[in-house]
């Protein structure tokens, strides 16, 4: 029974073809019910000669297909023109009303099976999609086990060779901790998300929590958003330990946000830092802070002043 039912649930739904056993009882299920539906129809108008077998048609189409639906239609024309209820003679009026029955139900029939046609293939593609989600996120992981391995090698070989300068060492053992820090959050955030004090936490902390200050309330990012801005702020948290002010001894850095219906800003403003001279070509972290928020209905925007790099973010956040 249970797999009788499983049978006809895919049939259905269109998953798998029932078998011509199935499919061929499931028809004459159909017209059983329409000719016992026309039955009582007839007790109350004795003209309805066709019209209780157009659901079976549609019914028996959905779910055994083309095949079964015309055999289906052509055996209710045939109970509608040949079995009575009543006295009423066969003539020409119910050849007629048979003609029309058979051409509604070939409009029937062609549509279920374009409806069909359709599902079949969204199903396709919705499979190879998800194949190829599983197949990325497999080259992802590989990635990204093989960039730790990378990374634990370079640390291994520069703290062999600055094993006798410790604070050489000291100063870079941190930013590598930090690089591989960034790594994983990025790894976890594309799995569920996290609140945004904690992402700017992971980016900033290697740099000291005496450099910098978080002004806001406690928001929840969800994965795409959260993988997007651990980005922009690697990018911006990197130039600052370059160039900015976390290059300077004085230098220091706030960064704010706030949160209406749906939308974010966020500011970034570094104080203290070295004097910035030229600016030259935009290059590939510039072009990354302008296009990351944009999937997000975002915008961002550096300015480049005597106090520091003063950014501004705006985007909308997505209901997880």
């Amino acid at each position: 029974m249970v797999k009788l039912i499983d049978e006809f649930r895919r049939g259905w739904y269109g998953i798998s073809q029932p078998s011509p056993l199935f499919s061929i009882g499931f028809a004459a299920s159909c017209l059983a019910l329409a000719t016992a539906a026309r039955w009582g129809l007839s007790l109350i108008r004795p003209d309805v000669f066709f019209t209780p077998y157009i659901p079976a048609v549609f019914f028996a189409t959905a779910f055994g297909g083309l095949r079964v639906g015309t055999a289906t239609a052509l055996a209710g024309g045939v109970l509608g023109a040949a079995v009575n209820f009543s006295d009423a003679s066969v003539d020409s009026a119910r050849f007629a009303l048979m003609a029309i029955y058979l051409i509604v139900c070939g409009f029937a029939i062609w549509g279920i099976e374009h409806y069909r046609s359709i599902a079949s293939n969204q199903r396709d593609i919705s499979r190879r999609l998800i194949q190829e989600e599983e197949y990325r996120k497999l080259i992802v992981d590989e990635l990204q086990h093989r960039l730790k391995n990378k990374l634990s090698t370079i640390h291994a070989v520069l703290h062999q060779v600055l094993h006798d300068q410790p604070q050489v060492w000291a100063s870079i053992d941190h930013r590598m901790r930090a690089l591989s820090a960034t790594d994983d959050l990025i790894a976890r955030l594309d799995r569920g998300g996290c609140d945004i004090k904690d992402l700017l936490l992971n980016e900033l902390g290697p740099y000291g929590h005496v450099r910098f200050t978080l002004n806001g309330n406690s928001l929840f990012l969800p994965e795409k958003l959260a993988v997007s801005l651990a980005l922009v702020f690697h990018e911006l948290a990197t130039n600052a330990g370059k160039y900015g002010a976390f290059s300077a001894t004085h230098g220091l850095l706030q960064v704010s946000w706030s949160a209406s219906d749906d939308r974010l800003s966020i500011t970034w403003d570094e104080t203290e830092g070295p004097p910035i001279g030229a600016i030259g070509e935009a290059g590939f972290g510039t072009k990354l802070l302008k296009s990351a928020l944009r999937p997000f209905d975002g915008k961002t925007e550096i300015a480049f002043l005597k106090t520091g790099v003063h950014c501004t973010m705006q985007c909308r956040v997505p209901r997880s």
